[in-house]
């Protein structure tokens, strides 16, 4: 399990201010869902979260330890990332893109040994794709794809997962494996969870702890039930909602009101 402090972090990009005095303490083996619009900084937050960017103000200790004096071995060895876009040029199977995973591991010039190969077959079998570990990856569909990419995730046994909308571009039923395997992974594992979140309503559903971020600052940070209100969600993505239970779990579930009457169905 890991401990991610993030203290008063500002960052800024040469077109301005992006984050602005974000302060967060994510304790050992919570799931927290990312939520806010466009360009409110949820990505550029995973990428400070795990050392590729560097705060501009403040500061972010991982176990303790500040990000800026840890390498990015060191990091890659206790957090993994799910991003939103992934592209390779190359004909890579399942497996050789699963094996990317190890490299944290690797010395210098050494190939991979039979662990490394054993836990690439694990984590291919823990996201349930086993079986096309040696299909070409660019042959895969949406689904199996962000599979292969979450079991290369798993390969670096991380403390901490960080994943940048793993539900983006997949149908709902893909949506909802991917999700039910996080939260079993969070569960069994112990697997901090820190993902950014567009679908409200499975923000709702897999994540009990949700941080809304506006135009670079937090405007709430607790359960579903607190920050997912109708105010709130008026406030921050301009739109007017009911938030009633959900028939099954009772979590806030939202639905959209049309804008004029033009708009209903008939």
């Amino acid at each position: 399990m890991v401990d991610l402090q993030i203290r008063q972090v500002s960052f800024s990009y040469f077109n301005g201010l992006v984050l602005n005095d974000i302060s967060l303490a994510i304790q050992p083996g919570e799931m927290i869902g990312l939520l806010g619009p466009n360009g409110s900084g949820k990505t550029t937050l995973l990428k400070l979260a795990c050392g590729l960017l560097k705060p501009a103000r403040g500061e972010i200790k991982l176990d303790g330890a500040s990000l800026r004096q840890l390498g990015r071995k060191a990091i890659a060895r206790s957090v993994a990332v799910v991003p939103q876009q992934f592209k390779i040029s190359f004909a890579f199977t399942a497996a050789e893109i699963v094996m990317l995973g190890r490299i944290p591991f690797l010395r210098a010039f050494a190939e991979d040994c039979e662990e490394d190969r054993q836990i690439v077959a694990e984590s291919l079998n823990l996201v349930g794709i086993g079986e096309l570990a040696k299909r070409r990856f660019d042959e895969l569909s949406g689904g199996e794809r962000q599979k292969v990419i979450l079991a290369m995730a798993l390969a670096q046994e991380p403390k901490l997962l960080l994943l940048d909308e793993p539900t983006a571009h997949l149908d709902i039923s893909h949506q909802v494996e991917i999700l039910e395997l996080v939260r079993q992974l969070n569960a069994e594992r112990c697997l901090t969870v820190i993902a950014a979140i567009h679908d409200l309503n499975l923000a709702s559903l897999y994540f009990n702890r949700l941080v809304l971020l506006k135009e670079g600052r937090i405007l709430a940070d607790g359960t579903p039930a607190q920050v997912l209100t109708a105010e709130m969600i008026n406030e921050v993505f301009s739109a007017s909602v009911i938030v009633q239970p959900h028939p099954i779990t009772g979590s806030p579930h939202i639905v959209v009101k049309p804008r004029n009457k033009g708009s209903e169905q008939r």
